[in-house]
């Protein structure tokens, strides 16, 4: 299985979590070491790619945002991230799984505003690119982060070939139950996708999901994405910040993923 990531995004690039030094350290150890993972390098988006998603004034205010972090590296971090969610898409529309571990991540940005740690929307980026080059029309997107993907559902929730599910449930029976359900009444689709947010994890934020509930996760996509999209099934990280546990959670969403 694919993984996208760069190796800049080992290191600090703002003052929040999201941005924090180490916060991949547990995953890229555990990916690198496993068999069954490759992890390939995120190149950057270009301005025309990340303008299907956002207005040139959100661009151009990433780009100043940058500049008032000492090591001025926010802008070309937040590139990466988009154009690693791109290839992260187009990989799965071989049909082979693929994660972005990437960051900063991306479901809180709409088209001309963000917030909660977010400056592009990664997401909406990638499955933007796949519609306008003619790959999909349609897509299954599952946020099982904490937070509501407000910026997803700005930029895509309008157009009817996407259907967005932010599930919800206490605990790992009900959250599952949630998504199997939706899954089960959805129409076939070109692609399903997910804002991968680990924040739900019951020693994180959210104190509401086991590590084994991740691999559920992945593993509906992978039963659905066979069933229902030729197995096109991707997923980017978003939120998720016990560090120590980053790295368990996001090989046993990847594993689901895998049908393994």
């Amino acid at each position: 299985m694919i993984i996208v990531y760069h190796p800049s995004m080992r290191e600090s690039y703002d003052g929040t979590p999201a941005g924090a030094p180490r916060r991949l350290e547990t995953s890229i150890e555990i990916l690198e070491n496993h068999g069954n993972y490759e992890l390939v390098i995120a190149r950057e988006a270009s301005e025309e790619e990340i303008l299907r998603a956002h207005t040139a004034e959100h661009l151009r205010k990433v780009q100043r945002e940058s500049e008032s972090y000492q090591d001025e590296r926010l802008s070309l971090m937040a590139s990466l991230a988009a154009g690693g969610a791109i290839m992260t898409a187009e990989t799965a529309m071989r049909g082979e799984p693929c994660f972005g571990l990437l960051r900063p991540p991306g479901h809180h940005a709409s088209a001309a505003s963000y917030w909660g740690f977010c400056y592009f929307n990664n997401l909406a980026i990638s499955l933007l690119h796949l519609k306008a080059v003619v790959l999909i029309r349609s897509a299954y997107i599952i946020d099982f982060d904490l937070h509501t993907g407000d910026g997803t559902i700005d930029i895509l929730g309008d157009d009817p070939g996407f259907i967005i599910h932010n599930p919800s449930g206490d605990g790992d029976e009900e959250f599952l139950a949630d998504i199997r359900d939706r899954l089960d009444s959805s129409p076939p689709v070109d692609i399903i996708a997910a804002s991968a947010g680990f924040d739900q994890y019951e020693d994180d934020w959210g104190g509401n999901l086991s590590t084994h509930a991740f691999y559920e996760i992945g593993r509906l996509m992978f039963d659905f994405a066979r069933r229902n999209c030729q197995g096109r099934r991707y997923g980017i990280l978003e939120g998720g910040y016990n560090f120590t546990d980053l790295g368990k959670n996001v090989l046993a969403f990847c594993n689901g993923l895998q049908g393994k």
